[in-house]
């Protein structure tokens, strides 16, 4: 059933295609590709703050680094690496919100894990290299699909129709063993119609922190039909990662001393020496089938159909050392007369899941008024399961017998309606309304071996207005206020049976300015949370970070940025966020007693970010830039622990791209140089902060004891690329 959905999409474009014979017109091709996410877009001139990139933006620095590491110098941004280089296991935090709050969409397909709420850009190595924008907006932004944007939306379009045959082979190597090895074709329009395009990619790290290494094998294919009215895309895109595990961090001795060390897969041989399992690793594949038509009717209609289907599968391995027979329901036995009740063994635990989702809109345009109304539907089906691989004592286990397994489903159905409307002249309102029905459900048993059932509905009103002033052609200015909710993931839901729903007032107001090259922006929010889920700083059993509710807090702050042109050659690009993270009020235990906190920061909220490139062109083949970035401290914690403190840092990138434009095979070599951390920087971007009550020392009493793990970032590194364009 799952290959006869997968390969629905492209038998349905063949069936299409070859059914209509129309011309097609080149100005209305790059519209209709546009089309496919205009439903989760915004304009220029629209209330909402979000930032754009372009192709050629994200080709300068795309040397093989995860998405999120080429967000990085965008306002209000935080990005971090587990093992340390940007390649493998990546986070994004936005004005301090975790990536679990961050709305991602392909296409205007939702990509976030619907259980964890979660992106895992792992799983799609070398995507940017197929990306022909993006865009992020701040904020709770426009109605968009799948769960809920918290503090921000990343809204990718993946690459447009090609009229000319192109063909792109691209290697990169650097630091740490690092190399991306990629090809990259296009037909070109075929009987002015036809386009089929595609990619191969490779890309694998050591990465810097010990054995945290990468191995990523992806690819993309879409097949497209265009004429004056009809746009048809069938893509699939995927691949598989094996990551060693890097999740896991290392205290303030280790930080100062061997601050590459990972602990992951360690344990004592039967000599009692330290051995490292050679397989710690996550081994996960994932694969996209998307189909997408898009239809014009006339000057004033047109329409998106899309649909979707993913499969995921994998696993992380763990060599366990001394575990209870107990916890894998495995009974007492008896080797030479004493009794074992404990055993090394290496377990796997499982994903296995389905993701189904259809994206329905029409947009109705005239001078005025710019509508657009849709639905999408989801439907997520998930097995979790662990298996016992290897055993020293196995007991009466079986092969591949599984310890615990569960189920999850979960359905979500929105329907939306938003509006542009020029007032007047200078004058353009703003709205959108969005209803959301969420259904989640959970049977059988979880990693923790504890029965877990949830059965929750939830239906969620979240409507949206704004105002944009046009004063002159160079300055607006805008307004506007978003009602977000959202839904608890699949980890609070383990880690806090009682966890309630969030809910945020998004307040913006800002001024642009743009004369000629020069443009300034800056926005103002106010970020109004019940109930948010916060980061706790802790982490769970598998790395994932823990979230608590924490009743009323807000996030108030102003994002400044420019574009500077200096001189013809030289280009100064800045931006800054200076805010205020607070929680209202914060109650802990501690020693066994209930405190009273009061008025705390939010954890992992600097109330300082800032970014700079200084970007210099003497020549239109060659580019240089000094890429800086500025993270204040923050805490790990919401109790403004001290030992939870992570220090500011600064780190500078230095970027070149040199093209040589040929008239031989190619029609053009492209040289890319990136050195990340030129000036040695040690730093730490993330880290966990964790808390718990020690009877042992003083029987009778309790005293709480704190912790902290540390992911160190890269030194300074490199990376080198040649592409070969023709």
């Amino acid at each position: 059933m799952k290959n006869v959905f997968a390969f629905l999409c492209f038998f349905a474009l063949t069936l299409n295609v070859f059914s209509q014979e129309k011309q097609q017109d080149s100005t209305k091709t790059e519209k209709l590709d546009e089309v496919l996410v205009k439903a989760v877009r915004v304009d220029a001139k629209s209330p909402i703050t979000h930032s754009n990139l372009t192709k050629k933006e994200i080709a300068k620095r795309n040397l093989g680094q995860d998405i999120p590491m080429l967000l990085n110098f965008l306002p209000s941004v935080v990005t971090t690496s587990d093992a340390g280089a940007g390649v493998g296991y990546t986070g994004i935090r936005v004005r301090g919100i975790s990536s679990q709050s961050t709305n991602v969409t392909i296409n205007g397909i939702p990509y976030n894990d619907a259980e964890s709420l979660g992106t895992f850009w792992v799983n799609l190595g070398d995507f940017a290299s197929s990306v022909e924008s993006l865009q992020l907006q701040r904020g709770v932004g426009t109605s968009t699909n799948g769960s809920g944007a918290f503090g921000a939306s990343i809204n990718v379009l993946t690459d447009a129709i090609s009229k000319e045959a192109t063909g792109e082979i691209s290697n990169s190597f650097g630091s740490f063993n690092t190399r991306k090895h990629t090809v990259k074709f296009s037909t070109g329009l075929l009987n002015e119609h036809f386009e089929i395009a595609g990619r191969l990619s490779n890309i694998a790290s050591d990465g810097y922190i010990d054995r945290a290494s990468t191995n990523l094998k992806s690819y993309y294919l879409q097949g497209s039909y265009v004429d004056d009215n009809t746009l048809i895309k069938a893509i699939t895109f995927g691949g598989s990662e094996v990551t060693y595990q890097s999740w896991f961090g290392i205290d303030a001795e280790t930080l100062a001393n061997d601050r590459t060390f990972n602990p992951a897969g360690l344990y004592t041989d039967d000599n009692g020496d330290i051995q490292f399992y050679d397989r710690e690793v996550d081994d996960y594949k994932q694969d996209h089938y998307q189909l997408h038509w898009n239809e014009r009717y006339n000057n004033q209609w047109s329409t998106t159909v899309g649909l979707n289907y993913t499969y995921g599968r994998g696993f992380f391995e763990q060599f366990r050392e001394d575990d209870d027979f107990e916890t894998y329901g495995l009974e007492p036995i008896t080797v030479n007369g004493e009794s074992v009740t404990t055993t090394d063994l290496v377990r796997r635990r499982w994903l296995d899941n389905d993701y189904y989702v259809i994206n329905a809109s029409a947009n109705y345009k005239n001078n005025n008024l710019d509508l657009i109304f849709g639905t999408s539907i989801s439907h997520y089906n998930g097995d979790h399961f662990g298996e016992v691989i290897w055993a020293e004592f196995a007991s009466q286990s079986d092969i591949r017998e599984r310890y615990y397994e569960g189920n999850a489903k979960k359905n979500d159905v929105s329907v939306f309606s938003k509006a542009n409307f020029r007032l007047n002249e200078r004058v353009k309102l703003y709205g959108d309304i969005q209803v959301r029905h969420v259904n989640y459900e959970t049977s059988g048993i979880a990693s923790n071996l504890a029965n877990f059932t949830v059965d929750e509905n939830y239906t969620f009103f979240n409507p949206k207005a704004g105002i944009t002033f046009e004063l002159n052609p160079t300055n607006d200015f805008y307004f506007s206020y978003a009602r977000a909710n959202r839904e608890p993931s699949r980890d609070d839901f383990e880690n806090n049976a009682n966890v309630q729903p969030e809910q945020l007032n998004d307040f913006e107001l800002g001024w642009r300015h743009k004369k000629g090259n020069f443009s300034f922006n800056a926005n103002g929010y106010l970020m109004l949370y019940n109930e948010q889920l916060v980061l706790t700083g802790n982490i769970d059993n598998v790395g994932n970070p823990v979230r608590t509710n924490s009743g009323e807090s807000y996030r108030l702050g102003l994002e400044l940025e420019a574009v500077i042109p200096v001189s013809p050659k030289l280009t100064l690009q800045p931006n800054a966020t200076i805010s205020a993270n607070r929680n209202q009020e914060t109650i802990i235990s501690f020693d066994g007693t209930l405190v009273d906190l009061g008025a705390t920061d939010i954890a992992f909220s600097p109330a300082l970010i800032a970014a700079n490139a200084i970007v210099y062109q003497p020549t239109k083949n060659l580019q240089m830039s000094l890429l800086s970035k500025y993270v204040g401290e923050q805490f790990m914690s919401n109790t403004e622990a001290e030992l939870s403190k992570l220090d500011g840092f600064f780190t500078s990138d230095f970027n070149i791209t040199y093209t040589i434009e040929t008239q031989s095979i190619f029609d053009s070599v492209v040289f890319t140089g990136l050195v990340n951390n030129i000036f040695n920087e040690k730093f730490v971007s993330n880290g966990y902060y964790f808390t718990f009550d020690d009877d042992f020392s003083n029987p009778g009493t309790i005293s709480t004891v704190e912790g902290v793990g540390y992911y160190p970032q890269a030194t300074t590194n490199f990376l080198v690329g040649l592409t070969l364009k023709f």
